[in-house]
């Protein structure tokens, strides 16, 4: 049903989308979505982003280096933990530099309207906290939004992270329903790449058969703040879970060139190499620019490089890519 239209086919794609999770706290309605944000004719002067993701971020460092007061409320003890810890350490330290006070282990119970201004109570290990701002932004994660769409009706199963799919994104309970992105509950990031590459297969598999499966190997994850924490493959636990034997390559790029030249004083990598087939397990980078040179090691994953070809490989010079020989 599309308003008071029926509609009738022998197969429907879902692709909806996420939109924000409910918090299910009081005032949440005085939240912003982070769309709204991007449509603020004015900045607000004191903003509050709620959760620790990309989404607060990214947000918060566009709204600091604007100008306004900026905090962001997390209610863990590390925020990005999809990125190696290591590296979020110091993207922290770069954060708190940049003014954007960030409150860990804080978690939000409420927001109150008072007259033209809003009030977060959150709390701090049992200690109950307040905090006034012109603007709360929800920066605490996504959910698929397929809740409203009457799934059990069709008989779609459904789980948290969306639609549960087999290998070629197709409904598991309802051979009728394909679904891809965020509304799919499939082995790929969040992304929007990922969606991308996965309306393409579904729409394949619709009009050709069940043939073509989503490949997600070496599809990078950034976080665009300044500079970029970027990430593709494993971190140390998760390949430690899996029993893999590997190296740890490490360290603190701050007095190279490529980040002297243009002085940034947080930046490091951490690199994971198999032992025995040489391959990169996991690459992980905060600098300038590691939005792109994080490529070529998702590249070097997808095809199946080694670190040794990656040291031989001679890079563009002067350029953050040339980084990747001493990072192996």
């Amino acid at each position: 049903m599309v308003g008071d239209d029926t509609l009738e086919a022998r197969h429907v794609l879902i692709a909806t989308g996420a939109w924000p999770a409910k918090l299910e706290i009081p005032g949440e309605q005085y939240l912003t979505r982070s769309d709204e944000f991007l449509e603020l004719e004015t900045l607000p002067k004191r903003i509050i982003f709620v959760g620790g993701g990309y989404i607060s971020f990214e947000f918060a460092y566009v709204a600091a280096r604007a100008g306004a007061q900026v905090k962001i409320l997390h209610r863990g003890a590390r925020p990005l933990v999809g990125f190696d810890p290591d590296l979020v350490g110091r993207l922290l330290q770069a954060t708190q530099e940049t003014g954007i006070d960030v409150r860990l282990n804080t978690s939000v119970e409420g927001v109150q309207k008072d007259d033209d201004h809003l009030i977060v109570h959150a709390s701090r290990e049992g200690a109950k906290q307040q905090f006034h701002a012109d603007l709360v932004v929800h920066g605490a994660g996504r959910a698929p939004e397929i809740e409203d769409l009457d799934l059990e009706k069709a008989g779609v199963e459904y789980q948290r992270r969306g639609i549960e799919v087999n290998e070629y994104l197709q409904s598991v309970s309802n051979p009728a329903v394909y679904a891809a992105g965020d509304a799919a509950a499939s082995g790929g990031l969040p992304l929007t790449p990922v969606a991308s590459m996965e309306g393409r297969i579904a729409a394949t598999n619709l009009l050709e058969g069940n043939r073509h499966k989503p490949n997600y190997i070496g599809v990078p994850t950034v976080v665009f703040t300044v500079p970029a924490l970027a990430a593709v493959g494993l971190q140390e636990d998760a390949a430690k879970a899996r029993g893999l034997k590997f190296r740890v390559s490490h360290g603190d790029t701050s007095g190279w060139y490529s980040s002297r030249r243009i002085g940034i004083k947080h930046s490091g990598f951490k690199v994971l190499v198999e032992d025995g087939s040489n391959r990169i397990l996991g690459a992980h980078l905060l600098g300038i620019h590691s939005e792109e040179t994080i490529n070529i090691f998702g590249a070097a994953m997808r095809f199946g490089l080694t670190a040794d070809q990656l040291k031989d490989m001679r890079y563009s010079y002067p350029s953050h890519s040339d980084d990747i020989s001493y990072m192996v």
